[in-house]
């Protein structure tokens, strides 16, 4: 039950501190596409070296196009709350290297169907800004796909919105 408040607590506490008011003088445009991303080894090129770190690199095209990483920074089994055994909540950080040179950053928090489960996907990415002229990105997309364990790799779509100055 303490795990239990304690990641309700976080995740009330993480929702409140990334809802951040649009400025009237951000335009705002809808961004649908794809994504393909593949498990990266802890220790290897942005994953950290704790052997239970667990890291994504790989592409986005469509209304977002570039490459991306994603880093989990915390998860639980939905086990935990009367969910099913095989899916596991997490929470990370994703960074999208745009084609123009700019960094988008966001907050990723979703859902993973684990083997023996289905490979099913959720996340939502809410951004929280970048660098260059990303710098007071927000924003937000919702992503849906599949996990193939065995090959190691996530596939899916995403649709949302991206404001920027």
């Amino acid at each position: 039950m303490k795990l239990l408040f304690q990641f309700v607590t976080a995740s009330v506490l993480l929702l409140t501190a990334s809802v951040a008011p649009v400025s009237a003088d951000q335009g705002c445009k809808p961004v649908v596409g794809h994504f393909e991303a593949f498990v990266v080894p802890p220790g290897q090129g942005h994953c950290p070296s704790d052997p239970s770190a667990f890291c994504t690199a790989g592409r986005v095209w469509g209304g977002i196009q570039g490459n991306y990483q994603f880093v989990i920074t915390g998860a639980i089994p939905s086990s935990a709350i009367g969910g099913v055994p095989t899916i596991l909540f997490f929470t990370g950080k994703s960074t999208i290297f745009l084609k123009s040179g700019d960094q988008l950053l966001g907050t990723d928090t979703g859902s993973l169907d684990l083997p023996p489960g289905q490979g099913g996907f959720a996340s939502l990415i809410t951004f929280d800004g970048g660098t260059g002229s990303m710098s007071d990105a927000t924003g937000q997309i919702k992503l849906r796909g599949d996990f193939d364990a065995a090959e190691g790799t996530t596939t899916g779509d995403y649709l949302g919105r991206l404001c920027t100055p």
